[in-house]
């Protein structure tokens, strides 16, 4: 039987008038020739059941300053890679679920000296989401406000983290605990996110923000470019020393926390003399003050545009005509510089040479502000039975650290506590490697890599272990090739 034959059999079944039953997933599409099942992942040509997309293998090139070179040679016999350097991912693998079969691929393998199983296939994951990172203190939406994609609520706004916004996007409730819209419009947002691609949201109570793993994040139509240096506080403690003898006092605007020098213990430590200009907001401990304003998209994270509305008074007895006072934002995109006149009454000046050099600097040490997407998903149920007969034995040895996973060779951080519930950086996992199901679901690769001796104590499926390189080899056409991520660890490295 050919490897096309033998893949036809596996995931599906002959029926009369050349249809296939396909039965990689519960929809059980009955596929008439020519033509494509639901999910547009495997189809009918000839009579056999294919997969649309190639089996993605990843390799190290044999020079590292040297890419590998795709591979599109119809009639390959596996002599151009050595299997040593190559790592099957699960991107084009298919799947089995649920998981009565043995996943797609089991592959054996020697490296250093060590004999390894990596168990291939694609999950079919309800329970899945991912996490946005978005780099900006501009307010983008109260927490726990819903997000919107065409109306349609696809997740929420979550507690927000140093310099950057979080969003919570996904999640079974979403994809099949509401509408039927609302999971089709959720999948789709997830499989665009996790593929790089922009994706424009709405949040109630808040703004308009474009959303793409790897680039700077578009608010209410205007790109970002910087993430703060800090905090008001921490921006005071950085650039002190830098602004002793050029000022007298710097507020640094923040939403979250504003710092005021001179009062704060980086002023007292450098004996700045006191200024007397006490800033509206809940004072923390000296030269720290919370909620000076609401969140916003103007100074710092804030709703202010004219920083001397942060202000409270002025006191008489500690300020003095003359005063050099700046104000900043946590970026340095914003910035002012007073001195008081006779009145004590702050007026705007030309700014120094020397004070907007230490404002330039903190716009040089801001990071560019970016968006990063964090897919997440619950590796558990009938996948794990495609692994190994006894599936807790897998999640017990997953925990251990004894087996690896990995997403399309990508690296996952593994969350503690029960379950397989993994977190993969999307743009460290290879182009075009998540699909989807009408269930609706996210199709994502999914590999575990183990020694021998022990996929074979968990309860592995030992007969069907293949050599690597016939596995490459009985591919052909269904193989490609690419360059292995350079940032990734070697899966298989111990």
């Amino acid at each position: 039987m050919t490897s096309r034959a033998a893949r036809s059999a596996q995931f599906g079944a002959a029926e009369a008038d050349g249809i296939i039953r396909c039965d990689a997933c519960p929809v059980l599409c009955r596929i008439r020739p020519g033509r494509a099942g639901a999910c547009a992942r495997y189809a009918n040509a000839d009579g056999v059941l294919v997969r649309t997309d190639p089996v993605l293998a990843l390799a190290h090139a044999v020079d590292s300053n040297a890419p590998v070179v795709a591979f599109a040679e119809r009639h390959w016999d596996g002599a151009l890679m050595d299997p040593s350097r190559v790592f099957l991912t699960g991107v084009g693998s298919g799947t089995t679920y649920p998981d009565y079969k043995p996943a797609p691929f089991i592959v054996g393998s020697t490296h250093d000296g060590v004999d390894t199983v990596t168990v291939v296939t694609e999950g079919m994951f309800s329970y899945c989401g991912v996490k946005v990172k978005i780099d900006t203190d501009r307010h983008l939406g109260p927490e726990t406000a819903a997000v919107r994609v065409n109306g349609e609520q696809v997740g929420h706004v979550t507690s927000a983290e140093y310099g950057s916004q979080m969003l919570s996007i996904g999640g079974v409730r979403h994809l099949t605990g509401g509408s039927k819209k609302e999971g089709v419009v959720t999948c789709d947002t997830l499989l665009k996110l996790c593929g790089a691609e922009p994706v424009a949201f709405t949040i109630d109570g808040g703004h308009a923000v474009v959303v793409q793993a790897g680039a700077a994040p578009i608010v209410d139509g205007t790109p970002e470019t910087r993430m703060r240096v800090g905090c008001g506080s921490a921006a005071v403690g950085i650039f002190a020393q830098q602004w002793l003898g050029h000022v007298d006092e710097v507020i640094v605007v923040d939403d979250h926390i504003t710092g005021v020098l001179s009062e704060h213990q980086a002023g007292r430590v450098l004996d700045m003399r006191p200024a007397g200009i006490r800033v509206r907001g809940r004072r923390s401990t000296p030269g720290r003050y919370f909620q000076v304003a609401q969140p916003g998209l103007g100074w710092g994270g804030t709703d202010i545009t004219d920083p001397l509305s942060v202000i409270e008074r002025i006191d008489p007895k500690l300020a003095w005509p003359g005063l050099r006072l700046l104000f900043t934002s946590t970026t340095g995109d914003h910035a002012l510089y007073c001195v008081l006149d006779d009145t004590l009454t702050p007026q705007p000046a030309e700014m120094p040479s020397a004070v907007r050099a230490v404002v330039d600097r903190i716009g040089e040490n801001c990071e560019p502000s970016l968006c990063s997407v964090l897919f997440i998903a619950g590796a558990g149920g009938s996948l794990r039975a495609g692994v190994t007969g006894n599936p807790v034995l897998l999640t017990r040895s997953v925990a251990r650290g004894e087996t690896r996973v990995t997403m399309g060779g990508a690296p996952v951080y593994l969350w503690p506590g029960g379950g397989i519930t993994i977190m993969a950086d999307v743009l460290r996992m290879p182009p075009r490697a998540f699909g989807h199901v009408p269930t609706p679901a996210l199709v994502a690769p999914i590999e575990f890599t183990l020694p021998r001796a022990l996929y074979e104590t968990l309860g592995g499926h030992m007969d069907q272990v293949q050599p690597l390189a016939e596995v490459l080899r009985s591919l052909g056409d269904d193989l490609r090739v690419e360059t292995w991520h350079p940032g990734n660890p070697w899966p298989v490295a111990r």
